[in-house]
């Protein structure tokens, strides 16, 4: 009989355990994203974030998870990190996607 009871103990040890190192949260979901940054000089490079607002109302920086893209690569270039790099006078727009939710920033580049 005291061999069931260890045996029971040591399962409801493990439940126990197993229940306290689980997460009871799921995942929130990305409600929208916005993409800012400040307009880099021509033959320079400036930061842009991508930041996500949850479903859970809160924020977070997502640039480096966010794939980054511009409408026209001979007037600016995006790094995967989110660097934008200031190549011709012109206008471009710089886009950001996260969790396939997306955002764009227009900006225009002057010489």
């Amino acid at each position: 009989m005291q061999i069931n009871r260890t045996i029971l103990a040591i399962l409801c040890g493990a439940a126990l355990f197993a229940s306290a190192c689980s997460s009871s949260t799921s995942p929130t979901t990305v409600s929208s994203l916005t993409v800012t940054g400040a307009v880099p000089a021509l033959g320079a490079a400036s930061q842009f974030t991508a930041t996500a607002a949850m479903a859970d109302g809160t924020t977070q920086d997502v640039t480096a998870q966010s794939t980054w893209t511009t409408s026209n690569s001979g007037v600016a270039t995006v790094s995967p990190a989110g660097v934008v790099s200031g190549i011709a006078a012109g206008s471009v727009t710089v886009g950001a996607t996260y969790q396939s939710v997306s955002a764009t920033d227009a900006i225009v580049l002057v010489p």
